[in-house]
């Protein structure tokens, strides 16, 4: 059975990422399958959220288990979530994920954009995604693809990585960041 392919999106908190992730099942032709660590985190009793940094750690953890179990299935997934503060977090999804389909998608936009939009939201830290910015991970910034979702339309920043989907020598990120880990 063929992998499914895994669209990944990196990017701080109001960056658009779960905008673009709907947007992207909206306008691909064969069904994707939406994945969310927000929802990951949803999952998890509150109680333990709060004080138990490995019960999230394990959370975020099953999210890469659950990529990796879909796309064994067959099935294709866009993946919305965020790098910031933990490479063991980054290691263990690449070192997962590595072998497999993975568009690596850096989803980004203006600091000024980022706080407008999380005043708006209501639902953010405020601040959040400011902070999230100078420790968003991976450092050197390897990317397959990298779209600005305040100077270009969601649909264009969607038919951005759409075009790039039908082609495996697109899918080099995680590769190359397995490679620079197990130097």
């Amino acid at each position: 059975m063929q992998r499914g392919k895994i669209i990944f999106l990196n990017g701080v908190s109001s960056s658009g990422k779960t905008t673009l992730a709907k947007t992207l099942q909206a306008r691909l032709p064969e069904p994707y399958y939406w994945l969310s660590v927000d929802t990951f985190m949803d999952m998890t009793p509150e109680k333990h959220m709060s004080n138990d940094d490995d019960e999230v750690i394990k959370t975020i953890s099953a999210m890469y288990r659950t990529i990796k179990v879909f796309s064994d299935m067959g099935l294709n997934t866009v993946v919305d979530d965020v790098f910031s503060v933990s490479q063991e977090l980054l290691d263990e999804c690449v070192e997962i994920l590595h072998e497999y389909p993975v568009l690596f998608v850096h989803v980004t936009c203006p600091l000024e954009e980022l706080q407008r939009r999380e005043k708006e939201r209501g639902d953010r830290t405020i601040g959040q995604a400011e902070e999230q910015l100078s420790i968003l991970l991976p450092l050197d910034n390897t990317y397959d693809v990298t779209v600005d979702t305040h100077n270009d339309t969601i649909e264009k920043c969607a038919d951005k990585i759409i075009e790039l989907l039908d082609c495996h020598n697109n899918y080099t990120a995680f590769k190359i960041l397995w490679k620079q880990r197990n130097k």
